[in-house]
């Protein structure tokens, strides 16, 4: 069935099924975010005279991961319908002519595989670096992404750190072993959502191995292909952000993202104590020699807040200042301390749990401190000097 097919079968429909297709227009595809009338995914709609209602949908592979959502939100959309006492949904799979239709319908004409996000993306590329492991990098990645979507953006997350993933987890996308993968259509890969957030890691790559047992070991070139592949085949769709999860240091990964998207922003992630600070300015360095702009340093793991208010100053303090002081100069300007994120239980169980603090309990206060800098990060805005619009002059 064709484009024109789908076309020809609303405008034909009678007024009560007419009412149906208008309701499963609300029905969205949970990995692409977009209607399934208007990816071709219903194939046929009729409504018999006593009100009974017979949606027809094809999914784009056998066994896909959202096809109980998508036939549970097309039952509601179709009974929902004014005029419609019952409701019935058929599932079928999408013929090759089909997907490939989809794909195009996904990725626009020709179904080809731009470069997402090169130099002219409107996306805002932000990377988060720190020097070393253990600064809670990867939870404030996963917090500040969530944020982001909570306001409104719509945001995309790759975890880049391929030996050290846990972004899957800190989602809620690998529970007991079991890491949720993303639907491959042809040479498609469409990323899990979660928390209103699409999401990509080497974790979903790994087949039934328990990601909690299973270690990957890759050198350079591997590492390379894999987040370059991450850029080309991983259709996020329009982003406002795209958000990477780096892992520590200034290895292999950081060189790779630094060649592959030298346009991209820069968040410096810190702990209080003046060790940890020194590694993370050298982690900024790298990133600045490959044309990357640093926005901003945050200070994880900032004290723990008792019950009277008090602080315990378990890391020492200043870290977080002391690194933006060093990174700020005449050639760079002033780069901010967007916030001093402090330990917290709460915020730590939500990691462990995959239900994110800053949706569970935005008052906690490590919670609210990483609301406060998703915001100063959104406010801080991308010029779009040098850049193409795709508007023409007549």
């Amino acid at each position: 069935m064709t484009t024109d097919d789908f076309a020809t079968g609303r405008a034909n429909a009678t007024a009560q099924e007419r009412a149906v297709w208008d309701a499963l227009d609300r029905v969205r595809d949970p990995e692409i975010l977009r209607p399934i009338t208007e990816l071709g995914m219903v194939q046929e709609v009729t409504v018999a005279e006593d009100g009974t209602a017979a949606v027809s949908i094809l999914l784009t592979i056998a066994g896909c991961p959202a096809a109980r959502r998508i036939e549970a939100d097309t039952l509601a959309a179709a009974a929902s319908a004014p005029g419609v006492t019952d409701a019935a949904v058929t599932v079928g799979v999408m013929s090759p002519e089909e997907r490939r239709a989809f794909t195009e319908r996904v990725r626009g004409p020709g179904g080809t595989r731009p470069q997402q996000f090169g130099p002219d993306t409107l996306t805002r590329v932000i990377t988060v670096t720190s020097g070393k492991g253990g600064v809670g990098k990867s939870s404030l990645t996963a917090g500040l992404a969530v944020a982001l979507a909570q306001q409104g953006l719509s945001v995309g997350l790759i975890d880049a750190d391929i030996f050290g993933f846990s972004i899957p987890g800190i989602l809620g996308l690998s529970r007991d072993g079991h890491v949720t993968q993303p639907t491959r259509v042809d040479d498609m890969i469409l990323p899990p959502v979660a928390h209103g957030v699409k999401v990509i890691s080497i974790g979903m790559f790994l087949g039934e191995a328990d990601p909690r047992t299973t270690a990957v070991s890759w050198r350079g070139p591997m590492l390379h292909r894999t987040i370059e592949q991450f850029l080309r085949d991983v259709w996020f769709g329009d982003l406002d952000v795209l958000l990477l999860d780096l892992p520590p240091g200034t290895g292999d990964i950081a060189i790779s993202v630094g060649q592959l998207l030298p346009h991209a922003e820069v968040l410096v992630v810190t702990t209080p104590q003046e060790a940890a600070a020194d590694v993370a300015v050298r982690s900024a360095l790298v990133a600045r020699q490959t044309g990357q702009r640093v926005i901003g340093v945050v200070e994880n793991m900032a004290g723990l807040v008792q019950p009277d208010g008090s602080v315990i100053d378990i890391f020492g303090t200043g870290g977080g200042a002391l690194v933006a002081e060093r990174l700020s100069d005449e050639e760079h300007g002033t780069v901010p301390l967007l916030g001093s994120v402090p330990l917290s239980p709460g915020f730590r169980a939500g990691g462990d749990s995959g239900d994110p603090a800053v949706l569970t309990d935005p008052s906690d206060p490590a919670a609210a401190q990483v609301i406060r800098v998703a915001q100063r990060v959104a406010g801080l805005g991308r010029g779009l000097a040098g850049r193409s619009l795709g508007i023409a002059t007549r």
